[in-house]
């Protein structure tokens, strides 16, 4: 599934392998843990993508992948129309500037002995053309008020500073270099929940009035409904479903997404007991040693043969939308 518009990120076929060696002075691999195995995506101009699973299913490796922090053992990262991963030396930094990321902790991305408009300038001291020297000073507080901080804050020190504030420094920090995309790892999981919407709020806001285009990971659903055009569930390095959020909320047809939306908490008592409840068994495999064909199938009820003998692909089934699994079968929830 593509999106509506200017794609602006095209991801092919993405891949990566960590080796596993064995050895201290001769050392020899044994194995690969397949962090990302397969993932292929478009992101439209504008539009926000939110990308969800458990922990260890290859969120973070995929973001990391998206900025260049990582190389692909195999696949493409475009931005229009030009591939990161092969990208080197002054074209990579330069690409670079198009791609930003908000880190998940507030509290460890800062650093504690900078002040604040060192901490937002020092993208500036990188990319010196977005800003002459005599100009930094006056661009970083354009920035602060932007997200809502006082300009005058910008000899203070991170620990001066609430945990909300911190986000917003780092949104700032994102800004700075005036990005198409900005990758949110998880930016309001370690903030209140009153802060939470404040923060999501104001990235709506910078998106509306910037036109970014985000790629929002997170593990609370509601938190990527709320935001997301679209939602890729990731499993054990693969995306298996993929879809408008209307689609995935209410229409899920991968059993994993049924399993996941079953554990969102709803306010409403008589929701409750209207909800069937999924629990899955057992753990998620190794993705060192995944299981054949359908990486789910361990944990899956709908489970047969064909399941381990055959990887299913994702492609458009039941309910109208890309979804990995060969009995897909689009599923009524109770909206969280």
């Amino acid at each position: 599934m593509t999106p509506s518009g200017e794609r602006i990120l095209e991801v092919r076929d993405l891949v990566k392998h960590f080796p596993l060696t064995q050895g201290i002075v001769l050392k020899r691999q044994i194995g690969a843990i397949k962090a990302v195995d397969g993932v292929s995506f478009d992101l439209g101009r504008g539009e926000t993508l939110g990308v969800v699973g458990e922990s260890g299913c290859g969120k973070s490796t995929l973001a990391k992948l998206l900025m260049a922090l990582e190389r692909p053992t195999s696949g493409s990262v475009k931005i229009n129309g030009v591939d990161m991963a092969k990208a080197r030396g002054g074209e990579l930094k330069r690409m670079r500037r198009n791609i930003q990321m908000v880190m998940q902790d507030p509290y460890t991305s800062l650093n504690p002995r900078m002040t604040v408009g060192d901490i937002i300038g020092e993208p500036f001291e990188i990319h010196s053309e977005v800003a002459p020297k005599g100009d930094r000073r006056r661009k970083v507080q354009e920035l602060l008020e932007v997200v809502g901080l006082n300009p005058e804050h910008i000899n203070r020190y991170p620990h001066q500073f609430s945990g909300g504030q911190r986000q917003r420094i780092g949104i700032a920090r994102g800004l700075a270099l005036q990005p198409e995309v900005i990758i949110c790892d998880e930016p309001v999981s370690a903030l209140d929940v009153s802060i939470q919407a404040q923060v999501m709020n104001l990235l709506e806001r910078l998106q509306d009035e910037f036109g970014l285009a985000y790629i929002f990971i997170a593990h609370d659903l509601s938190v990527v409904r709320h935001i997301s055009d679209r939602v890729a569930v990731m499993y054990l390095g693969k995306i298996v479903e993929l879809g408008k959020d209307i689609d995935i909320y209410e229409r899920p047809s991968h059993p994993y997404t049924q399993a996941l939306l079953s554990a969102v908490p709803v306010p409403d008592p008589e929701g409750r007991e209207q909800r069937e409840r999924i629990i899955l068994q057992g753990d998620p495999p190794s993705p060192a040693n995944p299981p054949s064909g359908c990486r789910f199938r361990t944990r899956c009820w709908k489970a047969q043969d064909i399941c381990a003998e055959q990887e299913p692909l994702l492609e458009i089934r039941s309910g109208g939308h890309p979804s990995a699994c060969h009995f897909a079968e689009a599923h009524d929830v109770i909206s969280a």
